[in-house]
């Protein structure tokens, strides 16, 4: 995963936790805007959220922060 894909997921699990609390969760999806305009980096995230660490489909911000660092 690139560094900037790390960053920016960093940076909305931030902004989630900030506006709802620690006990927020997150889909793969939430790093996404609701268009498919890059299949090949959506899948990329699903692969490394599905198949590398088999989370569910929401997990903890926290837990996907500390993931990625």
């Amino acid at each position: 995963m690139t560094q900037s894909l790390k960053d920016k997921i960093i940076t909305v699990c931030n902004k989630k936790i900030e506006q709802k609390g620690v006990n927020v969760g997150l889909s793969f999806y939430a790093f996404f805007s609701n268009k498919n305009d890059n299949p090949e980096l959506l899948m990329e995230v699903a692969t490394w959220w599905i198949m590398e660490h088999k989370l569910d489909h929401f997990e903890k911000a926290i837990k996907i922060k500390n993931l990625v660092k």
